[in-house]
């Protein structure tokens, strides 16, 4: 059923002329990643940052690009750190965090600290650039340091300097942000500090006395138990990384190591892991990926359409020759004519994939996308036939944007087409735009857009929907799922292409049986007439301080995200990962919940269902939908109870939803 949008959508972005290092190295892309992140050149030179380095190194992007990477590294270090440099030009491939890699950073003002450092490399054109994560272990450091002090000095001191020392330890422990869990050599755990509290979701008291083994998928049992035969050796494993279940079901990408505890006489007792939650970090590597490949395929797709439309330009010469030399009553006129034809559809083939690769001749104007789509809307009926009903929906005014009428055109009714195509018994199919402030919080989760005014233009249907492996493949050329004959598997790349050229950027939001939504986001060109949209102001909405929100929610990322920016303006937030967890959670709390956040459709109890259960033994209970899909595709009557948030959204609309539902 449901998943939502950041699980389930593939964008596509790349404004007009800007070169590829900035698009797959953007600053803002970065930002997404926890770590400080620096992408250099083979000679070391700084090419892009990210905001965390900034902020661990203490310099401004202007003061670091351009510069050599070494002005970070302590004086004393810098020829060891171009070892590692030349060790990994001559192997390029990625080496995680820890495996072998522990350097020192130097600040600004010359304060030195311990470092780790994972590079990869990254293709652009024919060069590799390298890409370093860079995380500051001084607490972890500190952590492991004070452990070394316990066993050294532990058998000297009293009972009371004991249960002083493992106090203070434990609070140096507890306030990591990292999963720290001592286990037995059974992997039974023993202790639990608040970051593994805060990644897992279980309380200390939930999991001590279980076995370790609850974290683990069921697709790897043999992981953990293989861990603890190392650790009764004595031997440690040291920085890898695995996939773990929080307590919500939610699966996690983490960063571990693991190292075997001794008593005072050395023997070993236990074992200690440190892991780290790296699932956004995971998510804007295959981000990073996809564009990489995207941008490959544009290469190829616009050599091609080159090469080909001179071979093309070749045989249309020859052809027209071959005309005006033949009776035009003979049978031979025919064989030039069908000739004709097959030139034409290969001129229209190249012309797509040159507008895939964004090497189409274009002529941007602006225009009212509303007006533009009132003529485009004349086409629609006669290309989708009767069964489909067909709804054209404006929710701003003026639309205003820089593009081509004629690529404009293209978009719709290529994705018209590809509508009609998927209901094939017919259906809806709406169109609909909007004017929208793009903030910060929209922003990181959604790269290299920057902070602005756009113009959303949303194309949906209620068709057969695509699995996540089609969605992944959705703008490639000549990717189709449908049978031969029916179609060339260039629409959608058109459509892809035309968006970058524009400036814009686009997802899917799919399911399979629950239909697809398009969404692209055209720069808004109020500017170039002088109007200028003011976005609503988050200060003059109310906090939501002693209201409490359920919020349901099984995208690892957007519920954090979403409790996150709930909790910063005031609201208790109560997390659930879907309806039947939802259900559980509101019968064991006793408290006053005064809205219900949730998905609409979901696995199991869909998001209308748990609001209809809920509300039956919680009267007065206000509700808000969220929902990748447009508002007209969701007018069922039990959503229209409620409020309907779109995904994505801003800070803003998320606020201004909540506090008009619950007003």
């Amino acid at each position: 059923m449901s998943q939502p949008p950041s699980a389930n959508e593939v964008v596509a972005t790349r404004p007009t002329g800007t070169p590829l290092a900035d698009i797959l190295l953007s600053g803002h892309l970065l930002d997404a990643v926890p770590d400080a992140m620096i992408a250099v050149e083979s000679d070391g030179t700084i090419v892009q940052i990210n905001s965390q380095a900034m902020e661990m190194f203490g310099y401004s992007r202007q003061e670091l690009l351009g510069q050599k990477i070494e002005v970070l590294v302590p004086e004393r270090y810098r020829q060891q750190h171009g070892g590692h440099r030349a060790s990994f030009a001559q192997n390029p491939k990625v080496r995680r965090m820890g495996a072998g890699l522990e350097l020192f950073g130097r600040r600004r003002d010359g304060a030195e600290f311990p470092v780790e450092i994972s590079l990869s490399p990254v293709s652009i054109g024919n060069s590799t650039l390298v890409l370093s994560a860079i995380r500051d272990i001084t607490h972890r450091k500190e952590i492991e340091a004070e452990l070394r002090r316990a066993n050294d000095e532990l058998d000297r001191r009293t009972a009371q300097e004991i249960g002083e020392y493992r106090a203070r330890l434990a609070s140096i422990i507890d306030s990591s942000e990292d999963a720290i869990i001592g286990k037995d050599l059974d992997g039974v755990i023993t202790s639990w500090n608040k970051g593994a509290e805060t990644i897992y979701g279980y309380r200390a008291k939930e999991v001590i006395g279980r076995n370790i083994s609850l974290l683990a998928p069921p697709e790897r049992p043999d992981e953990i138990p293989d861990i603890l035969r190392k650790i009764r050796r004595g031997e440690s494993v040291e920085h890898f990384e695995s996939l773990r279940v929080a307590k919500d079901g939610r699966r996690l990408n983490v960063f571990i190591s693991v190292s075997p505890l001794r008593e005072a006489a050395g023997n070993v007792v236990g074992a200690s892991a440190i892991a780290r939650d790296i699932t956004i970090q995971k998510r804007a590597e295959e981000h990073l990926r996809q564009v990489q490949k995207m941008e490959a395929m544009g290469r190829l797709a616009g050599g091609v359409a080159h090469d080909f439309n001179n071979v093309l330009g070749v045989v249309s010469a020859c052809n027209d020759l071959l005309r005006s030399r033949i009776d035009a009553g003979s049978e031979s006129a025919e064989f030039v004519a069908n000739i004709r034809d097959a030139i034409e559809r290969g001129s229209s083939l190249t012309k797509q994939l040159l507008a895939f690769s964004r090497k189409s001749v274009v002529q941007p104007q602006v225009l009212d996308l509303n007006e533009r789509l009132k003529e485009t809307g004349k086409l629609l009926r006669p290309l989708m036939g009767d069964a489909v009903d067909i709804v054209l929906a404006s929710h701003s005014g003026p639309a205003l944007i820089e593009a081509d009428p004629g690529q404009l055109d293209q978009i719709v009714l290529n994705l018209a087409v590809n509508s009609r195509d998927a209901m094939p018994h017919g259906g809806k199919f709406a169109i609909e735009t909007s004017t929208v402030h793009l903030d910060e919080t929209f922003i990181e989760f959604h790269q290299p857009l920057k902070p602005g005014l756009f113009v959303l233009l949303a194309v949906s249907d209620t068709g057969t929907g695509m699995d996540a492996a089609t969605m992944a493949r959705v703008f490639e050329p000549f990717f189709t799922t449908k049978e031969a004959g029916k179609g060339t598997g260039l629409g959608l790349a058109t459509v892809y292409g035309i968006v970058q050229q524009s400036g814009g950027h686009i997802w899917v939001y799919s399911e399979p049986g629950q239909g697809t939504t398009f969404k692209i986001y055209f720069p808004s060109a109020e500017d170039k007439i002088g109007i200028r949209s003011k976005p609503e102001s988050e200060a003059a909405i109310p906090k939501g301080y002693g209201k409490t929100i359920l919020l349901v929610e099984d995208d690892v990322i957007m519920l954090r995200m979403t409790r996150k920016l709930l909790e910063e303006h005031g609201y208790r937030v109560l997390v659930a990962k879907d309806g039947k967890a939802a259900l559980e959670l509101a019968e064991e709390y006793g408290g006053r919940i005064d809205l219900l956040l949730t998905d609409v459709a979901m696995p199991g109890v869909s998001g209308p269902e748990l609001a209809n259960w809920l509300g039956a033994s919680r009267p007065g209970l206000k509700v808000v939908f969220m929902s990748g899909y447009t508002g007209e595709l969701m007018r069922s009557p039990e959503v229209t109870k409620g409020t309907l948030l779109g995904k994505p959204f801003t800070r803003v609309a998320l606020l201004l939803s909540v506090q008009q539902a619950l007003a």
